[in-house]
């Protein structure tokens, strides 16, 4: 396998494996009581360009991401879960809301040029997996029954805790920030929940031998993961705020049931900044692609702008560098009509650059410094073939709107105006013009203009 990747769990660069023939990805997905923002995307886009890589190189890829639909705790939601509370925001149906935003997952998925994954099950969908995983883990002594009904994975029963994120058990210190919170009925204060007692809780319950409850947040991908991808999974992709604790406490699961190592490599995305902040509501700097097409924008930008970027490192997203991205999109999509549609062809050069984990930065640039070989008679070849694991649409024709009777009166105003020289009012109509959407470019034979 030629791509290799920095593994979590060994901390070093890894070859990415196949079993029969084929490598089986998961990804994590999102949980659908909102719209996912720039940087929950990010981490969907390295799987996707991952999938890329390894089909470029010959690979057959099945990928599998799921949808969290049932919802769970959390620490900035106290005692509520998080799609029950969106659907009291919303006056709606917890699963309307999970239909919605759903959806607008998926549209989203589109607008970056995201392929689709080989299945999208729900955790709605897979309850019985997940009740069938627990009896197993219980009959083998990985889980016990709390005296509040819920049903807890034992920690300690599980020697090598701790492979993934670095933390061991006997330093973990109670009280540390989990998704659900107990009242004395864990026998250790680092072991979680696999099935919540539903307690008071109305809606969004299921029947089990436990009772009436939900499943807990970590089972689900551990059932939906070891079901859809035949019990082995050869690369697993998340965020990296989900590798502690979610991706520890769903390794231990799954090695629980396998008995073996279930993944053979975790790869994990860093965080996004917006304009030098994490982006959250407190801080109002929240950032959907949405967003993005309001100002104008073509959203392949925003991928353009996250491979600029390693995905091991975290990155600053500004509007300044989503603009620049999106002139610079517009640009090669021109240029490689000038140099003259031609059929992709393999670039050995560039291909190594991304099988070296991902080196998205220099395979950016390596393109940058083809644009001004002019020495190179099949460019637009070359840029098609990196387009195949970029993803950025290059091959597309820009669309050039008709301009408004007022951009065309002003266009002639200013000409008139640099005619004769008024320096000052060619200036304030440039202004104009670039308000309604032009960008102006003033050269030896005149004024031309462009779509921003």
């Amino acid at each position: 396998m030629s791509l290799r990747l920095y593994d979590t769990a060994s901390r070093k660069l890894e070859p990415v494996t196949s079993t029969n023939g084929t490598t089986t990805m998961y990804c994590c997905g999102p949980t659908v009581y909102r719209d996912a923002h720039v940087g929950n995307l990010r981490t969907f886009l390295l799987s996707d360009l991952v999938r890329r890589v390894l089909t470029v190189n010959g690979v057959n890829v099945k990928l599998i991401q799921n949808i969290t639909d049932v919802g769970h705790m959390s620490e900035d939601i106290e005692n509520e879960d998080k799609m029950l509370a969106q659907a009291k925001a919303e006056s709606i149906d917890p699963f309307t809301v999970a239909r919605k935003y759903e959806a607008g997952f998926h549209t989203d998925l589109a607008r970056l040029n995201i392929e689709k994954a080989d299945a999208y099950p729900r955790a709605s969908e897979s309850i019985e997996l997940m009740l069938a995983m627990i009896e197993e883990l219980i009959s083998k002594e990985f889980a016990y029954v709390g005296e509040d009904g819920t049903v807890y994975f034992s920690a300690q029963a599980f020697p090598s805790y701790g492979a993934i994120s670095g933390n061991r058990l006997d330093a973990l210190k109670p009280g540390h920030r989990y998704e659900y919170s107990e009242d004395g009925a864990k026998r250790f204060h680092a072991d979680w929940a696999l099935w919540k007692n539903a307690g008071g809780r109305k809606e969004m319950i299921w029947d089990s031998p436990w009772g009436p409850g939900f499943p807990g947040w970590h089972i689900e991908c551990s059932a939906m993961s070891l079901h859809f991808l035949n019990s082995h999974i050869n690369l697993h992709v998340g965020g990296i705020d989900l590798r502690f604790p979610h991706h520890e406490n769903e390794r231990a699961q799954s090695n629980a049931i396998t008995g073996n190592e279930s993944v053979d490599l975790w790869l994990h995305g860093e965080h996004l900044l917006f304009e030098g902040r994490k982006m959250s509501k407190s801080a109002g700097n929240v950032v959907l692609l949405k967003d993005v097409i309001e100002r104008g924008f073509d959203p392949l930008a925003v991928r353009l702008c996250i491979l600029e970027n390693r995905y091991r490192s975290q990155m600053d997203l500004t509007w300044a560098s989503i603009e620049a991205a999106d002139s610079t999109l517009k640009r090669w999509r021109k240029k490689i009509k000038t140099w003259g549609t031609q059929i992709p062809v393999k670039d050995a050069e560039f291909l190594e650059i991304l099988d070296n984990d991902l080196d998205t930065p220099k395979a950016i640039q390596y393109l940058r410094t083809l644009e001004k070989n002019e020495n190179i008679n099949n460019r637009a070849a070359h840029f098609l073939f990196a387009d195949q694991i970029l993803g950025l649409d290059l091959a597309r024709e820009e669309v050039i709107s008709a301009l408004t009777l007022e951009q065309e009166d002003i266009l002639k105003l200013r000409q008139i105006a640099r005619n004769e020289k008024r320096w000052a009012d060619s200036d304030e109509l440039r202004v104009k013009l670039e308000q309604s959407g032009l960008e102006i470019m003033d050269g030896p034979d005149g004024q031309t203009w462009n779509w921003r």
